[in-house]
């Protein structure tokens, strides 16, 4: 993911994405970051938007992903509610997967 470093969100950007490595696919044991399914963060005055995919629309750990990531978000950020949007385009793929990511997946 492409961090966009022109908004007043910016401090806060940052330490968000840094805390979503702390998310983890419980079946694959990598952190949804280096996975890439993650797309974007759009912070308001109120809210915490997070953008994102799984690696397939019925992944069966998805609902516990998408809590992840709310909690985790919410824990830091209490003076905003988080928002998880999950979108299927762009598609995820493999090409997705960070180099940190490969080589915790052994490709």
């Amino acid at each position: 993911m492409e961090v966009v470093t022109d908004t007043i969100y910016n401090k806060e950007k940052l330490q968000a994405l840094e805390l979503l490595y702390s998310v983890m696919d419980p079946e694959l044991f990598v952190n949804i970051m280096d996975l890439g399914l993650i797309y974007d963060l759009i912070f308001t005055p109120q809210t915490i938007e997070v953008i994102m995919t799984l690696s397939t629309p019925h992944c069966p750990m998805g609902e516990a992903i998408v809590e992840g990531v709310k909690n985790v978000l919410a824990q830091q950020f209490t003076d905003h509610v988080v928002e998880v949007n999950l979108v299927w385009e762009p598609k995820w793929n493999f090409e997705l997967i960070s180099s940190e990511g490969r080589r915790q997946l052994g490709i």
